[in-house]
């Protein structure tokens, strides 16, 4: 057993005497990739999705130093009829780039990775002799030839050396080049059955084209055949609920939200086992790092960036072109750079069917929420923090400090498109009612009855306070809007949500810029 060749499948060992989600079908994905124009992959997701676990059970399985069928008859793969063709049947090559990253911060970094490399791989190979200019892969090359097996190689966290180490300089330089020279040679089907790298970034961009572009790539944007294997998906986590007794509705706030290909309901991994550990839940993403780079971009308010933010915070959704990004964290030209980097982060959720980004759920929202106000956006701000209040005069049925509030936020906040625009007071109000995301449901524009609610809060489960319906109008009255939530029957729809209703009439005076209220409250059967 080696430090990088055949490192064995103790680290899949500590995942299954863990709590273990059975992901094991990737293996079936991977499988039919190997020893075809396929066969390099490049699987990139945010921080904590279950990257590095994935390459720990790819390892115990392709690893012919070991017995790994104890490990997976109990898991689907072990029904799939290409388990046995694999099983634990090659040399593996595992690389993490993290684990050189933290010991060289210099141009010498590659050096050293392919010197350990090399050095590991021949005590493995010590009948085949290694010349003095060889690289990496002239070892491999030579190591092949002489025993005719192809090795399948594991990088996890590919792009540490891209984050670490700026475009043009040495160190970037020379592992772009390693890369080319290790998975580009004319040798590289023939020494490799197949490559995995792991990551957050897609491979990088220069000018219009990949710098592997014989890698396919599954990401945050374009998970291809990959969607279910990273993240658990909704099942998974109410199994998980039910098994530890943990109240599903609030996993479900705090970590769901992300759309990754198909799978339109993916969680956050390691925030639904942290919250099960602890047994109870709240923002474990702090310890994902990262943001202070997100401060920094969001910052940088390119072509109306900062308005996009609030926009989503307020639980609207932005149009976003991911194709322009060159998978650089340190080469931002545009919104959309911005946007896509914090799609890739894990920052922002993505439906690639729309096109649109969005925050996904509230552990994100609330770092968003502290980049937001690390950039020191007062007004956004003191909305967030003020929507707690106006949330229980609303309940209270204070017409007039709802007013007050209303007005208090649109008159902060008039760069959000047109201070006199229906959608732009409709974001600012979204906006206002933040804090109601703790136990509402926020929509805009619900259909309901003969018409659509502007914005309707509906009670998350074992929520006693009553659902919220807010309708808005211009240069009317309060009670104008009221009526019209009357008209619409929007009681009728929302009502099977709560044993009670408010309704909430909002009114906007273009002229004299103010705004009233009228709240009136409604019980079943009235």
């Amino acid at each position: 057993m080696g430090l990088y060749i055949n490192t064995g499948n103790a680290g899949f060992v500590r995942a299954r005497n863990s709590e273990y989600i059975d992901k094991s079908g990737l293996i079936s994905v991977v499988n039919s990739t190997l020893f075809t124009e396929r066969s390099f992959s490049c699987v990139t997701r945010c921080r904590r999705f279950g990257k590095s676990m994935a390459a720990k059970m790819l390892c115990a399985y392709y690893d012919q130093s070991c017995d790994s069928r104890q490990l997976f008859t109990d898991l689907q793969i072990a029904s799939d009829p290409q388990f046995e063709k694999h099983l634990n049947k090659y040399p593996v090559i595992y690389l993490d780039v993290t684990s050189f990253v933290t010991r060289f911060k210099d141009d010498t970094i590659l050096q050293h990775i392919n010197d350990e490399m090399k050095a590991d791989i021949h005590e493995a190979y010590p009948d085949v002799p290694v010349k003095d200019d060889d690289d990496l892969m002239a070892l491999l090359i030579r190591i092949n030839a002489k025993t005719g097996e192809p090795f399948i190689f594991i990088i996890d966290e590919w792009d540490a050396i891209c984050r670490e180490f700026k475009p043009g300089t040495t160190a970037m330089d020379a592992y772009v080049n390693w890369l080319r020279r290790m998975f580009k040679d004319y040798a590289a089907n023939r020494v490799f059955a197949g490559v995995y790298m792991t990551g957050i970034l897609p491979v990088k961009k220069y000018k219009t084209e990949s710098a592997l572009n014989n890698f396919i790539e599954y990401s945050m944007v374009e998970p291809r055949r990959m969607s279910q294997f990273f993240g658990f998906t909704k099942n998974e986590v109410k199994s998980l609920a039910e098994k530890h007794q943990m109240d599903f509705e609030e996993l479900l706030k705090w970590y769901d939200g992300y759309q990754i290909g198909d799978e339109l309901s993916m969680f956050n991994p390691n925030s639904v086992m942290q919250a099960i550990d602890t047994g109870r839940c709240r923002s474990y993403w702090a310890t994902t790092g990262a943001i202070d780079a997100v401060t920094n971009y969001i910052n940088m308010n390119y072509e109306g960036l900062k308005d996009d933010i609030i926009y989503m915070l307020a639980g609207g959704r932005c149009k976003v072109n991911p194709t322009k990004f060159q998978n650089d964290m340190s080469v931002i030209r545009s919104k959309d750079d911005v946007l896509t980097v914090l799609i890739h982060l894990g920052y922002l959720g993505y439906d690639w069917r729309e096109d649109e980004c969005y925050i996904p759920n509230k552990e994100v929202g609330g770092e968003m929420a502290n980049a937001v106000e690390t950039n020191n956006w007062t007004p956004v701000v003191n909305a967030l923090q003020q929507s707690k209040q106006l949330l229980a005069d609303t309940l209270a049925g204070d017409a007039e400090a709802v007013a007050r509030a209303i007005e208090a936020v649109h008159d902060e906040n008039t760069s959000i498109l047109s201070y006199n625009n229906e959608n732009s007071l409709a974001c600012v109000i979204s906006l206002a009612y933040y804090y109601a995301k703790n136990d509402y449901i926020v929509h805009r524009e619900l259909p309901t009855g003969k018409g659509f609610a502007d914005i309707v809060l509906i009670p998350r489960k074992n929520v006693t306070t009553p659902a919220i319906v807010v309708e808005l109008k211009f240069n009317k009255d309060a009670d104008a809007a009221i009526d019209q939530i009357k008209r619409k029957q929007y009681p009728a729809k929302v009502s099977q949500y709560a044993n009670h209703l408010l309704l909430v009439g909002i009114n906007y005076d273009r002229q004299t810029k103010t705004h009233t209220c009228c709240i009136e409250k409604r019980h079943r059967g009235t």
